[in-house]
């Protein structure tokens, strides 16, 4: 078992995500830092031109579908309950760091393809967007698993742009088609450096019902992994 971190501000800044997958060798592999840098300029440079009558001006929107939602681990000034259309929230990303090992893998969650999807939109203030979104690719981006697009984001008054870390489907971790009890019995037994799978899904679960949210078949993988370790 890899020594247990903590995933804060301080360790995200320190590199320590990418340490881990680099000693990892060919399992994953960590983007280089002038990697992550080209992938966030890219991804600026995309964004949809703002309405003249945005409220925000060039405040940058992210949205988050899972640990950001209770973990963001960056600054910013401002976080509603958003629906992004065209993308679900899945456990979709196979983890043998984060929340499991090679020899017992995790998941991790995902936006993939279809449907639609609740989470948090944080606005974070354009005086402070690159070194903020650059704590949020050393995160999100440790290796090329997701890929950061804009996508629009329903809050309710009104839509805004946000950056949408979607699956990476031609990733070799990509995992698709998993049915529900066996993203349970993954997320029940995997166990990573950034501690066990099913925190990962339990805290969400707890994040999700803070906000308003159901994501009914969330609650079922959740309920159906608590059994499965109380019966440990």
């Amino acid at each position: 078992m890899t020594d247990r971190i903590t995933l804060d501000r301080d360790t995200i800044a320190s590199g320590a995500l990418q340490e881990i997958a680099a000693k990892l060798g060919g399992l994953v592999r960590p983007l280089k830092p002038e990697e992550m840098e080209a992938s966030l300029t890219a991804t600026l440079a995309a964004r949809p031109r703002p309405d003249p009558d945005c409220p925000d001006g060039d405040d940058i929107w992210v949205f988050a579908y899972g640990s950001l939602i209770w973990n963001p681990a960056f600054h910013f000034q401002e976080r509603r309950v958003g629906l992004v259309r065209g993308w679900h929230r899945r456990f979709c990303l196979s983890t043998v760091m984060g929340r499991g090992t090679p020899e017992c893998p995790g998941l991790v969650l995902g936006l993939d393809r279809g449907g639609a999807c609740k989470g948090i939109a944080y606005r974070v203030s354009a005086a402070q967007a690159r070194e903020e979104l650059l704590v949020v690719w050393r995160r999100e981006m440790v290796t090329a698993s997701y890929t950061p697009r804009w996508g629009k984001v329903d809050l309710g008054s009104r839509r805004v742009s946000a950056i949408l870390f979607t699956i990476n489907r031609a990733d070799a971790h990509y995992a698709p088609g998993l049915d529900e009890r066996t993203v349970a019995e993954r997320m029940a037994t995997a166990e990573g450096a950034l501690g066990p799978a099913a925190d990962y899904l339990f805290n969400t679960e707890e994040a999700l019902r803070q906000e308003g949210i159901l994501d009914v078949s969330l609650e079922r993988v959740a309920s159906h992994a608590r059994r499965l370790r109380n019966q440990k």
